[in-house]
């Protein structure tokens, strides 16, 4: 990941955390019902989520418990706008950006010398099967300070009507009782420490519970998508619930997209884009074994290009340029068929979100698109950036650095 790093391509917002900063994250941390790290210093997200605390307790999941009880921690204001990097939900950057347009002013006071914990509370307290994503409606957002910060004001306050009352203002017992408050706490008296919850609510989304699935259900009729083969086995049992139930491995599935009017595809068009010189560049590399020139090289240059496709073998051939030759074809005869001829992987690939589809829905299209068919490097760095890292690992050094230079490329 060094290269990554040195591009600022890898978790390169994250915010550092020592000093007493640990010290508040662990209050949270306990104050959540978790075990404190041993950690004296890391980073966090927008969300509070540390990647280092994750390798320590060796549970990327650390701020859950269970699937249908995830938790977010707030210790500086400079989280305001920064990226989840590990979102248990699509809209988990959403609820942070609600947490701060609503509560940004309280949060730059409360986090000068405390920490908040949040709950999302979508009113389920464990999932029991599949299909129990369907309740997820309305998330409630709901927010703890450490050390019960709010009951100490509430002590100081009347702490300071008692000094105020009669002539207890000469008792030396209130003035020590006020000073410890002071000195432990801070002068609490004209703080806003209460931040009112929130409701989130959701419509589409994808969720990490049961190893992945997506809810679409702002359209025709409600599709649900397995990643995990268990969880979709499970799910088709069900007979209670009127909805369409896939695999993200189904080919019916992208069909299903199409009908429902959330993907579409054009392939005259598509060929003439970034999009297909990505794709295509993708599929010749992964045909490719002990090359003469580097990757990047290979992928760059247009001669070099065409050198190497007609090295390797025609079959795999046909699989790296199956879309123009289709199109070629189809200007002469219209009896050729799509499946025929364009590798049903890269066809996938080439579909997007259709036109009429609002931004958020597109995104979150986009991250299924590539989860469905993970071709474009750009696209899967964009959206679904824990499938890239891992993919990342697999690929050539080379092509590491020609996908670096096609992300930055793109910024």
């Amino acid at each position: 990941m060094d290269k990554l790093k040195q591009a600022n391509l890898y978790r390169s917002e994250l915010i550092p955390v020592n000093g007493k900063l640990v010290e508040r994250y662990n209050k949270c941390l306990k104050t959540l019902g978790f075990k404190e790290t041993k950690l004296k210093s890391f980073s966090i997200d927008g969300v509070g989520w540390s990647p280092e605390v994750a390798e320590e307790k060796k549970d990327v999941q650390y701020l859950n418990h269970g699937d249908a009880n995830p938790h977010g921690i707030i210790i500086s204001p400079l989280q305001k706008g920064k990226p989840v990097y590990l979102p248990f939900h699509s809209f988990d950057r959403e609820m942070m950006q609600h947490i701060f347009r609503t509560h940004g002013r309280k949060i730059n006071d409360i986090t000068r010398d405390s920490a908040i914990c949040i709950d999302f509370d979508q009113d389920i307290d464990v999932f029991y099967e599949p299909l129990d994503v369907l309740k997820y409606n309305d998330v409630s957002i709901t927010f703890r300070l450490i050390d019960n910060l709010e009951d100490k004001q509430k002590q100081q306050l009347k702490l300071v009507d008692k000094f105020r009352t009669g002539n207890n203002f000469i008792d030396e017992n209130i003035h020590k009782e006020l000073l410890h408050s002071a000195m432990t706490y801070g002068d609490l008296r004209d703080r806003d420490l209460s931040l009112h919850p929130l409701h989130f609510s959701t419509g589409s989304f994808y969720t990490r519970a049961f190893d992945g699935v997506y809810l679409l259900r702002d359209f025709i009729k409600p599709i649900v998508v397995f990643e995990s083969k268990d969880a979709y086995k499970e799910a088709i049992k069900d007979t209670i619930h009127d909805v369409l139930i896939y695999h993200i491995s189904q080919p019916e599935l992208v069909d299903k997209l199409k009908d429902h009017i959330i993907i579409e595809c054009d392939l005259e068009h598509m060929v003439k884009t970034t999009n297909y010189e990505r794709i295509k560049k993708f599929e010749l590399y992964q045909s490719l074994n002990d090359t003469d020139h580097p990757i990047k090289e290979i992928l760059n240059s247009n001669s070099l290009f065409k050198s190497y496709l007609n090295k390797i073998d025609i079959k795999t051939r046909k699989q790296v340029m199956g879309v123009e030759l289709y199109l070629e074809k189809l200007e002469r005869s219209n009896a050729y068929k799509i499946e025929d001829m364009v590798d049903q992987s890269m066809y996938f690939a080439l579909h997007h979100p259709h036109s009429s589809l609002s931004a958020e829905h597109r995104d979150l299209i986009h991250k299924l698109l590539v989860n469905i068919s993970p071709k474009d490097v750009l696209f899967l760095y964009w959206y679904d950036k824990e499938q890239f890292y891992k993919s990342y690992d697999t690929w050539d050094d080379s092509f590491r650095d020609w996908v670096i230079e096609t992300i930055r490329n793109n910024i």
